[in-house]
């Protein structure tokens, strides 16, 4: 029998109810596809800080870099704020990230029929809406150097440098090409070349490389109509290839066309080495402990684990099938709760799965 080992980061807020759902479907659905999950659970992020006194122990980063697979939940706590920004829960996923050398984040947008009705655009705008951000991880004005506070001149100044060097952006640039050959052909690089040294580095190289790919369709647009244009006809992209500033910020956006950022999952994936996979929404808080949570984005997480890190995909065909079953069903969380449906807590959401599993 296949064996994987995965590791578990259940996090912070809602991440130990979503995990507990993830888990029970990955053992029945692992049983039901003839392979074996083997689960270690590790802390990050808040959970970490109570217990070790750092958002992310050496233990758990070695677990990881040696798994098959990691499934983050959510990190965060506003338990934390007052914290130095380098000892906070985000630091702890940002060096994640980095110690297991991810380098390009993997964000589908879908709009399932079940759910048009649930999103804020009109259903005739985000109708037959399937796209994928690929946002660049590790570079960017999040990593680059120099960066810090300093008073000077009776004043105090704060700072960060983005930065892309030219094998940063071909290395990211490489996957959204291929992802694109792989789909319909079409790539959209998204910059702010018109005012950024930086994003016309990012131009040109995108340019260089699309001369490899005859295939594979690319135009360019400035972030700020990238932007707009995700809500006004978010129809007309594919893949959408970025930086890590930018793509932290439309891969959000993109994912309210959906009507819940509940429903939307991601993978990290780095040259060799297991990948991240992870829920494109917070920790919230707010909700924590109240079996109030929407555990879908953990499944569909889940699904991108089994077919894009272990190559099971059948197992992550039949995952998200049950979502979608469960959704025609009309079985809701309060997130995405309309007229004539069932609203459902986090718990017996994932029962209904398991049941459609």
């Amino acid at each position: 029998m296949r064996q994987h080992r995965i590791i578990l980061l259940p996090g912070d807020g809602i991440g130990p109810e979503i995990t507990a759902v993830a888990r029970r479907l990955l053992d029945q659905v692992s049983n039901q596809h003839g392979f074996q999950l083997n689960f270690e659970k590790h802390p990050i992020g808040g959970a970490a800080i109570d217990a070790s006194g750092s958002p992310l122990p050496e233990s758990t980063l070695r677990a990881c870099r040696s798994s098959d697979g990691v499934l983050l939940a959510a990190i965060g706590s506003p338990r934390f704020d007052a914290l130095p920004r380098e000892e906070r829960p985000e630091t702890g996923l940002l060096g994640l990230r980095a110690g297991m050398k991810l380098f390009a984040n993997l964000r589908p947008v879908t709009i399932l029929p079940a759910l048009i009705d649930a999103s804020s655009l009109k259903a005739n705008v985000i109708e037959g809406v399937d796209l994928m951000v690929v946002r660049e991880l590790t570079g960017g004005i999040y990593f680059g150097q120099p960066k810090g506070r300093v008073e000077a001149d009776g004043d105090e100044r704060a700072f960060n440098t983005m930065t892309y060097s030219k094998s940063e952006i071909d290395r990211i640039a490489k996957v959204a090409f291929e992802l694109a050959g792989e789909r319909s052909g079409k790539l959209c690089s998204v910059d702010k070349a018109n005012v950024l040294d930086v994003s016309q580095l990012w131009r040109d190289r995108v340019d260089a490389l699309a001369e490899s790919y005859e295939d594979v369709q690319v135009s360019h647009m400035y972030v700020d109509n990238a932007a707009m244009q995700l809500v006004r006809n978010p129809s007309q992209f594919d893949v959408l290839l970025t930086g890590n500033l930018f793509g932290d910020i439309l891969s959000d956006e993109a994912a309210m066309l959906t009507g819940s950022i509940g429903m939307l999952p991601s993978a990290s994936l780095g040259s060799e080495g297991p990948g991240l996979f992870e829920p494109v929404h917070g920790s919230a808080p707010d909700i924590a402990g109240q079996d109030l949570a929407n555990p879908m984005a953990m499944v569909l997480s889940a699904a991108m684990m089994l077919r894009i890190g272990l190559k099971e995909s059948e197992a992550a065909k039949a995952l998200e099938r049950s979502v979608d079953r469960v959704l025609k069903a009309g079985f809701r969380t309060g997130d995405l709760i309309s007229e004539g449906c069932t609203q459902l807590g986090c718990e017996a959401m994932g029962e209904q799965l398991l049941q459609a599993l």
